[in-house]
């Protein structure tokens, strides 16, 4: 198969837009990892990708009665879902809201690179990585950050 025809056939989706989807998901998805939380680097890239492809399926949908801005709301309230499910109680404590918040902020992710928003995407990417590690080391290195909900115990990390 022909370049040119392998360019075709990804119509209406752009390399740009999926590199860029893998991109994003992978620099997430490897602080998860690395991090040992859920959602991890194959989850966080079709996380962006699939968002991607919402995004960019609704951008080429034209009818009289169509407003593919519905799409962008189902995404965040389907994302939603898939976060709430990360979320779980044990003895009191709730975790995973962190992992919860960054499934929803990698939608956010996707959508962008879905409207072509390419350097917002990279950008939001490497704030979120930034602020999962900076508020981390903070957690760890001062004890008032870890009081109440926080509080660290042998079987829960609480980053989440």
């Amino acid at each position: 198969m022909m370049i040119h025809e392998l360019l075709n056939n990804i119509l209406p989706f752009r390399l740009l837009g999926i590199g860029c989807a893998i991109l994003c998901g992978f620099i997430i998805g490897l602080e998860r990892q690395l991090s040992g939380k859920p959602a991890g680097i194959r989850t966080s890239i079709l996380i962006c990708m699939g968002t991607y492809a919402f995004i960019v399926l609704s951008t080429i949908i034209e009818t009289k009665t169509f407003d593919g801005s519905r799409v962008l709301g189902q995404v965040i309230t389907g994302i939603g879902f898939l976060g709430a499910g990360l979320i779980f109680n044990k003895d009191g404590l709730v975790n995973g809201v962190t992992s919860a918040a960054v499934i929803w902020v990698m939608a956010g992710i996707g959508s962008l690179i879905g409207f072509e928003k390419y350097g917002a995407a990279i950008t939001l990417t490497i704030m979120t990585v930034m602020v999962l590690t900076i508020i981390g080391v903070a957690e760890h290195k001062f004890r008032k950050l870890r009081q109440g909900v926080h509080e660290e115990n042998e079987s829960n990390d609480n980053d989440d």
